[in-house]
């Protein structure tokens, strides 16, 4: 790939948390927190985030033994008050104990149990005919088009069309579906309020109790039709269950994929090197994409409630404290990963963070692998090299980090 035209901007560096608001999603866009973390890593990896007025203070955990000792312990850190800084910061999770994603202990346990049945092996396969085809398609018209914005023509498509397939939403609805999503956890450019997520939340949680109650009446063989006609401890799962974990897969199956396909494009061109051992077989499309996902690491904090008093990294932590995890930290420590700063697409082991870990691993995680896999492969097959022609773009948000734009030209 050639490294002769525009490369994508430099982002300001930040040394000292003091300086500034990880809840603020122009920070995670504007600036390099890299120098940061590692500062943190090795001086602080357990510190107190209490520097901006009016804001509630919170617990930085940065280093990958720490972060996978919280995800360990759901009995010490609890995900029922929340699990991003969003909601934690300002009251809690309205979908507490109806969401997998914020649900603890049994309750977790058996709606887990329930949702994983609609990613059983048979649907993964079934599934990754669909993709492999929309995905080869897709590639095949940017590559004849010769230019393209890879974000939203080709990577925004690809895991909405997935997502929607497996709840069973007509492709008619997968355009409305995925812009809303696009909003819901943040924005293509600065100055998205809060009123505007939420607006865009709430959204999607009309749409899918709409869609869940039309498929009580006619099942079909999707996900929701399989969560309508499911019982969980002898009950019927309700109406506010399924739609709350819809809503939860949508976003977490939409955006996260497709901010590491565009963001593991855009390392593939700026890395070269890697590109020619890919393309000439020397790297397995596994290992690619595993390292894409600690590379790109699209969900960069994970948020936790500390359910009683206990240490962490040293520090002692009161119940009731909010905790968060910083996957994007964890993914370059230095005491895990052998030169953690260098893009390797044959890493192995790659014991990356970016699909959390214990109890709450992302339910769709061999989705996204699997969606990851068949866009890599066709880009491996159809491109010969590929060029950025503009300027990058980046999402704003402080729970997702990759790039919204990437206007590319695409060589056969």
């Amino acid at each position: 790939m050639s490294g002769t035209l525009p490369t994508a901007p430099e982002r300001s560096p930040v040394t000292e948390l003091a300086s500034v608001n990880l809840a603020d999603p122009i920070v995670h866009a504007e600036h390099d927190l890299a120098p940061m973390w590692e500062r943190l890593r090795a001086r602080e990896p357990v510190a107190r985030h209490d520097h901006v007025p009016g804001q509630q203070g919170f617990w930085v955990v940065s280093r990958h033994a720490d972060v996978m000792s919280v995800y360990r312990q759901p009995d010490f850190f609890g995900s029922t008050e929340g699990n991003v800084m969003d909601t934690l910061l300002h009251g809690g999770d309205s979908s507490s104990g109806r969401m997998l994603a914020v649900s603890d202990g049994e309750q977790h346990r058996g709606m887990r149990r329930t949702v994983q049945h609609g990613f059983s092996a048979e649907v993964l396969d079934q599934l990754g005919h669909s993709i492999r085809a929309a995905t080869g398609k897709l590639l095949a018209q940017a590559v004849e088009r010769g230019s393209c914005d890879f974000a939203k023509d080709v990577a925004a498509h690809i895991p909405i069309a997935a997502i929607c397939e497996l709840l069973g939403v007509p492709a008619a609805d997968s355009a409305y579906i995925m812009g809303l999503s696009n909003s819901a956890l943040g924005s293509d450019a600065p100055g998205q309020t809060q009123r505007d997520a939420q607006l865009a939340q709430s959204e999607i949680l009309v749409y899918f109790a709409q869609h869940a109650r039309k498929l009580r009446g006619s099942p079909g063989n999707d996900l929701v039709s399989m969560l309508t006609t499911s019982e969980v401890d002898g009950r019927p799962v309700p109406d506010d269950v399924i739609v709350f974990n819809c809503y939860s897969l949508v976003l977490g199956g939409d955006e996260t994929t497709r901010l590491s396909m565009v963001g593991g494009l855009l390392a593939l061109i700026e890395h070269p090197e890697q590109w020619q051992r890919f393309k000439n077989g020397d790297i397995q499309v596994d290992r690619l994409v595993e390292e894409v996902m600690r590379w790109t690491t699209p969900a960069i904090h994970v948020g936790r409630t500390a359910l009683r008093d206990t240490v962490l990294g040293g520090r002692k932590i009161a119940e009731g404290d909010v905790v968060t995890l910083w996957n994007s930290s964890a993914n370059v420590d230095e005491e895990v990963f052998t030169d953690p700063t260098a893009f390797d697409c044959s890493r192995w082991p790659n014991r990356h963070v970016s699909f959390g870990f214990g109890p709450h691993f992302c339910v769709g995680a061999q989705l996204g692998r699997l969606e990851l896999e068949a866009l890599f492969s066709a880009v491996r097959v159809e491109v010969s090299r590929a060029e950025l022609s503009g300027s990058v773009g980046r999402f704003y948000s402080n729970f997702l980090s990759g790039i919204s734009s990437l206007p590319i030209v695409l060589h056969r």
